[in-house]
């Protein structure tokens, strides 16, 4: 699942992730953009984390945090690229390296 999750951060693709929500257990299904892998730099829990932008939750966009152990299945949407202009509004410091221009 991370070698599908990397590809789709260097080739600017849209992913489909399908995972189990810690607020109640249930499944969630939601389009997102793959933002980064490793351990947040700003959360209490340094452990790996995969790091989505949500796009379709029913709440509105939001960054979207994933245990490895929450998500069930990452497919990449192929027919979906992101411009990473769109969602980068800060001075990045990915821990995955990329080609993302000057959002690298």
């Amino acid at each position: 699942m991370l070698a599908k999750f990397l590809q789709a951060i260097h080739k600017k693709k849209l992913v489909q992730v399908k995972f189990v929500a810690k607020s109640d257990g249930q499944l969630r299904d939601r389009k997102c953009v793959p933002f980064d892998y490793g351990a947040s730099t700003t959360a209490k829990d340094k452990s790996d984390k995969y790091h989505f932008y949500d796009l379709n939750s029913p709440s509105g966009r939001h960054n979207l945090p994933l245990f490895p152990n929450q998500i069930r299945e990452i497919t990449i949407l192929e027919d979906e690229s992101f411009e990473p202009a769109d969602y980068v509004k800060w001075e990045p410091s990915w821990i995955v390296k990329r080609d993302w221009g000057q959002y690298s």
